[in-house]
């Protein structure tokens, strides 16, 4: 007989504007105290000293989350040259110095390489795993590695503005998987210099707005008043951005088992597919049959 899982039942999103000093699990944790959740997860890490949108999840909206994580995300950050540093942020020791400083420019000619489909090799310390063992715990015990590069879609990478000769801020737009650490280090390389990120923040994630996430002090009076549970959002939220389609009721059986069903009306691209307010899957309809990519059967109830 299973063990019965702790907690309640609740279902939803939480929009968070993470603050800089807690780390993403540390704000999933708490959030998930303060509801006295069952389950909950979150769509896309944020460095402790990263801010803005972090999407936390909750009961069935669990099951959405890859496709939040999917998702185009919004990041503007600012680059330091002259230091680089043990972490490519501004957490991290310096360990090189350069006195080049590029002019705006030079750098609004070298961003054209790193827009769409380029290779990134992650920052040591990241979360990437290595042979079992994540590469920050290998960072921090001085143990020598590599790390292998991985694709990464950059749909924009701009200049936003040129405060003073050390510092550039930009703003990109890009797919999962990204450093925005790499991108500062790999830009300064190319400039013939060093760099490094001194802050980041995630403006947007999917149709998730920082500016619309709730402080860290709103979540905790929320929380403590035992209010915090009416601003959860509805699963579907996470689905905001792609057209919905209607399954027959057939086609809701078929689709929940991984197999096309029938819809009742046509999008195209990527869709998802609901039955009777219950949310069935990602996919593309063909002939008036949805073809799931991945099936989340969402129970309503």
């Amino acid at each position: 007989m299973g063990r019965t899982k702790k907690g309640r039942k609740l279902s939803g999103w939480l929009i968070v504007d993470k603050p800089a000093g807690i780390g993403s699990t540390d704000v999933v944790n708490k959030v998930k105290w303060l509801l006295k959740a069952q389950k909950a997860g979150h769509a896309g890490t944020l460095d402790p000293a990263a801010t803005g949108v972090l999407a936390l999840a909750f009961g069935e909206a669990t099951k959405t989350v890859a496709v939040l994580t999917d998702a185009l995300k919004g990041y503007r950050f600012a680059v330091r040259f002259g230091a680089q540093t043990s972490t490519d942020d501004a957490e991290g020791a310096v360990v090189a110095t350069s006195d080049l400083r590029p002019t705006t420019e030079a750098i609004e000619a070298a961003l054209a390489a790193f827009r769409g489909e380029i290779m990134q090799v992650p920052p040591q310390v990241s979360a990437v795993k290595v042979d079992g063992a994540r590469a920050y715990d290998l960072a921090r015990e001085g143990e020598a590695f590599e790390l292998v590069a991985r694709p990464l879609w950059v749909e924009s990478l701009e200049v936003i503005e040129r405060p003073d000769v050390d510092h550039v801020i930009l703003d990109m737009v890009c797919g999962k998987g990204g450093y925005v650490r790499a991108i500062a280090r790999d830009l300064g390389r190319a400039l013939g210099t060093v760099a490094h990120v001194a802050w980041l923040r995630r403006t947007w994630s999917g149709p998730f707005d920082a500016e619309d996430g709730l402080t860290w002090d709103e979540v905790l009076t929320l929380g403590e008043a035992g209010t915090l549970e009416d601003r959860l959002l509805p699963i579907e939220a996470a689905l905001a951005d792609l057209p919905q389609v209607e399954a027959t009721a057939d086609g809701a059986r078929k689709i929940a088992v991984g197999n096309p069903g029938a819809v009742l009306n046509f999008a195209e691209g990527e869709v998802w597919a609901s039955h009777n307010g219950r949310a069935l899957g990602l996919g593309e309809v063909r002939l008036g049959m949805f073809h799931p990519a991945r099936v989340f059967v969402i129970d309503a109830s």
